[in-house]
């Protein structure tokens, strides 16, 4: 077992660093106002407009680093910061957001291969780990290891689903920026140091993503090694 936790600690202390580095990088690029003086929700609405896209409402919601597109309701979720301000960060995240607005418009197929994993990934995941320890549990405790093997082989599968849908999201985030950023830059809508800003910030935000599967494959493999390495 401890190498699981040295595995925890060492994904734990990544996952943290590059945290905390985005929230420094928005800190720094929020110092950046735009010379347009639009603030993130007028960005959001411009480049949803000039997709053609006017099904898709821009709405505020509380708390920091918590914007997201919502697909179900078609809604731009803009956190407080990034709808009011007017900064190089709020327009990246601004822009990207509606990135995945304009991904579901045009059904991008990342995209839409990764919203009709969110069902089954929501309650599977959370159940995975639980499922992989009992199994091993039960296998150790009693004679007949027939039934822990499957429950935990069950909660594996569950993993590997986690860890799919972890990979699946790298190009929608990934894709979700790039048009960002292509956007920004060719309406115009940034200067060169506002550009530069915007894309810094973007690139540390996709971090957060690539080090959450990369610590998902990493905790799939140590589980299947405890599940199938003690295997005869």
């Amino acid at each position: 077992m401890m190498e699981f936790y040295i595995l925890i600690g060492a994904i734990a202390l990544v996952s943290w660093l590059v945290s905390n580095t985005l929230k420094n990088k928005f800190k720094k690029y929020s110092q950046i106002h735009l010379r347009n003086g639009m603030s993130g929700a007028q960005i959001a609405e411009k480049m949803l407009a000039d997709h053609g896209i006017y099904d898709v409402k821009v709405i505020s919601t509380p708390g920091k680093l918590t914007d997201h597109y919502n697909p179900k309701n078609k809604t731009v979720n803009l956190s407080e910061a990034v709808y009011n301000q007017r900064n190089a960060a709020a327009a990246a995240v601004a822009a990207h957001e509606v990135g995945h607005a304009v991904q579901h418009a045009q059904a991008y197929e990342w995209l839409t291969m990764r919203s009709k994993l969110v069902p089954v990934v929501s309650v599977s995941s959370g159940l995975s780990q639980w499922l992989v320890i009992g199994g091993l549990v039960l296998g150790a405790a009693s004679s007949n290891t027939g039934i822990g093997f499957i429950i935990a082989i069950i909660g594996l599968g569950m993993m590997a689903l986690a860890t799919l849908f972890s990979f699946i999201t790298l190009p929608v985030e990934y894709d979700a920026s790039n048009r960002a950023l292509a956007w920004l830059q060719n309406k115009n809508m940034v200067s060169q140091q506002e550009y530069a800003g915007s894309k810094d910030a973007l690139k540390w935000a996709a971090r957060t993503y690539l080090v959450s599967a990369l610590g998902s494959l990493a905790m799939l493999l140590y589980w299947g090694l405890q599940v199938l390495g003690g295997r005869d």
